[in-house]
């Protein structure tokens, strides 16, 4: 097997935090960063990552994490944009967009959110829910803005991203972000035999190209067990992802000491096993983070571990601006 694992925000938080990186555990995935082929990028949002899997470098987000809602083949025409719900505040006169992970938000009030919503703008287009946390906007008209994915933007200041002040679209609308539009397109067929993933994005994405889209397996064991030896999957494991948004050191460290005893400890023994080659692709505040490696990879026994937070450390030093 072929394994490609999507671990946004693997690395993080600061190397100097002792209470997160100073005494965890992390010996499963240490082992396989020092025998791997290291490589970085400049930092990119999860988001596009994923995209660029897929060979694409201007997703309609919107249109295909719909897709992944619905799980069908093909969605109603349009031109969509993911809008989903937030809540903006001042923090040291500057403002601070939370997305609704950070608040309770209950589907009916949902639903009768989008209804105001579309008695007011119906001449912009028109509100859908999925669920409480995911709306979409149908427009109209198209529009050729782009706004940055909402996970580059919960938990940190907006002013600076409300650069087109004068467009026929704000950011922010009645506390709405509203991100990844365009019409459904064609999706080139990936390298992947499938994406493994609890992510509608993902999910949409694997419809739209036309390959399999099974949910996420609890573990590499489930993975193993449930794939054929040829295979090529795509695992998105993102449960990293909602703690660094709301900087929740706990969380995080519980997430990923779940990651690495499913999955990185499981890996070192499975590599030149029944895992032929393992790509791990990590988004994160230090760049774009690649470790490729493959079975021969395991007998490099001069490459010694490092902890944690001395990878974090050195990944802070040079961490491109």
């Amino acid at each position: 097997m072929r394994l490609t694992l999507l671990v946004p925000e693997l690395i993080w938080p600061e190397p100097n935090d002792q209470l997160t990186l100073g005494k965890l555990a992390a010996p499963g995935f240490e082992w396989l960063a020092a025998h791997a082929e290291f490589s970085r990028q400049p930092r990119r949002a999860f988001e596009h990552t994923l995209a660029d899997h897929f060979g694409l470098t201007d997703a309609p987000f919107g249109a295909l994490r719909l897709l992944g809602e619905t799980g069908k083949q093909q969605i109603e025409e349009g031109h969509w944009l993911c809008a989903d719900p937030v809540h903006l505040r001042f923090h040291h006169e500057r403002i601070v967009l939370a997305d609704a992970g950070a608040f309770e938000l209950e589907l009916e009030e949902a639903h009768a959110i989008t209804a105001a919503l579309n008695s007011e703008f119906a001449d912009i287009g028109r509100f859908h829910v999925a669920t409480a946390r995911r709306w979409y906007l149908q427009l109209n008209a198209t529009v050729n803005e782009k706004f940055a994915p909402i996970s580059t933007i919960a938990g940190r200041r907006l002013d600076s991203d409300l650069t087109d002040k004068n467009g026929p679209l704000k950011p922010a609308v009645n506390s709405v972000w509203l991100w990844g539009g365009g019409p459904l397109g064609d999706v080139p067929a990936p390298l992947f035999s499938a994406v493994c993933s609890d992510n509608p994005l993902a999910t949409g994405l694997a419809l739209a190209a036309g390959i399999e889209a099974p949910p996420c397996p609890a573990s590499l064991s489930t993975l193993l067990a449930d794939s054929a030896p040829n295979d090529t999957p795509l695992v998105l494991l993102d449960t990293l992802l909602p703690p660094v948004l709301y900087e929740n050191s706990d969380d995080w460290r519980n997430a990923f000491a779940a990651l690495e005893r499913d999955w990185f400890v499981p890996l070192r023994a499975a590599l030149g096993g029944k895992i032929e080659t393992l790509t791990i692709v990590a988004p994160t505040i230090y760049g774009q983070l690649t470790w490729t490696l493959h079975g021969k990879d395991r007998w490099k026994f001069w490459r010694k571990s490092r902890p944690l937070q001395a990878i974090a450390k050195e990944l802070a030093e040079g961490t491109p601006q």
